[in-house]
């Protein structure tokens, strides 16, 4: 028997390496040896590696957006006079465009989402149907922890609404009802004597002064007039009450040429643009697509959940659904941020991530890290 190591065997197991770039950065986890603060630990992130790492571009992206000023860069030859002077570079910031879905309003992200609004860290939302509507629900009555696999027929009897692990009451809908119905009311004679029409977002400014309560998202986004944009505003409990009182009293009309317009020319004007997305579909789409406006996003952040396989147990077994898109399917609300450079939603060389992670997991985590920082 030969005592010599086959060759060719060895060269292909101890093929030697290029050498390692000055700048590349070697995996290190935190070390608890230490007493590390909150931020000690998400700035660890950036050196975990996988999903860890995605979250740690994702807080330095996102403190890039909100540290940036105008006074930051040299003034272009073509500048507006309304942009030279120092002091008014000094106070022009990036804007940010939040997008989220309604099961996040549902769920303890709205407490974060209301921070953000509450003290002007955003410019702009767009969200869902839901993503309204829940919020003043919210302020009507309360919605509690349950589990994923509780027995939808037996929940249907008792008039209880499954949000996931989450259940929202009926009556906290019958009690929107009640409230809403004479806004309606008020918002049709006004109409009517104006002749002025109604946007979604006007519409959503009007609840938000209407339900005056400090619990609420959109009671703040009225005080602080940050517009709130919602493409698919009859898709839930709003379009059941605009339905039911169509018969009533019929000829309240909402437009939404007039925002699709007011949100194309904020993100037009915008000096710095910035996206955080949460999930996908509308609230993901209608930003992007804003973002072409302008050639694209400066800084873009999606955070989206993680798609279980058919074979999956993290779903009931009779309830085995595709829940978040993934980039194979085609979809945009699975498409990386690549894809949308390609469209020129973001602009090619801008900073961007993708996150794949649960957002009621990682967005605390990344709001602490950078909003929620006093400096």
């Amino acid at each position: 028997m030969s005592s010599q190591v086959p060759p060719g065997a060895s060269a292909a197991v101890l093929k030697p390496s290029d050498a390692v770039h000055d700048t590349a950065v070697s995996v290190h986890g935190p070390d608890f040896e230490k007493n590390l603060s909150l931020q000690e630990l998400l700035s660890s992130y950036e050196r975990i590696g996988f999903q860890a790492n995605s979250l740690g571009k994702a807080i330095d992206i996102v403190n890039r957006m909100r540290t940036w000023r105008l006074s930051d860069e040299p003034i272009s030859p073509d500048e507006s006079d309304n942009y030279t002077n120092p002091e008014v570079r000094a106070q022009t910031r990036c804007n940010i465009f939040l997008g989220y879905t309604s099961n996040l309003i549902s769920s303890g992200l709205r407490e974060i989402i209301l921070y953000l609004v509450k003290h002007k860290r955003v410019s702009a939302i767009v969200t869902t149907a839901g993503g309204i509507e829940e919020d003043f629900i919210k302020c009507l009555g309360k919605t509690y922890l349950a589990d994923f696999n509780m027995d939808g027929a037996d929940l249907r009897k008792r008039g209880m609404n499954r949000i996931g692990n989450l259940i929202v009451p009926n009556d906290n809908y019958c009690k929107f009802e009640d409230w809403l119905v004479p806004i309606l009311d008020t918002m049709l004679a006004e109409q009517n004597s104006s002749g002025n029409v109604w946007t979604p977002s006007s519409f959503i400014r009007r609840l938000g002064k209407e339900i005056d309560n400090e619990e609420s998202v959109y009671y703040w986004a009225y005080k602080n007039d940050i517009p709130v944009f919602c493409p698919a505003l009859t898709d839930g409990s709003l379009g059941d009450m605009i339905y039911f009182h169509s018969f009533r009293s019929p000829g309240l009309i909402v437009d939404i040429v007039g925002d699709i317009r007011a949100l194309n020319e904020l993100s037009r004007k915008s000096k710095k643009a910035g996206m955080i997305i949460l999930g996908g579909g509308v609230c993901k789409h209608q930003i992007a697509n804003a973002m072409l406006i302008r050639n694209g996003a400066d800084y873009s952040v999606y955070i989206v959940g993680i798609l279980p396989s058919p074979s999956s147990t993290l779903l009931p077994a009779d309830n085995k659904m595709q829940n978040t898109g993934q980039e194979f399917d085609g979809s945009d609300s699975g498409a990386r941020p690549d894809e949308a450079v390609s469209w020129g939603k973001i602009r090619a060389g801008a900073e961007s991530v993708k996150v794949y992670a649960d957002a009621t997991l990682v967005f605390p985590l990344l709001v602490a890290a950078t909003f929620a920082q006093k400096s």
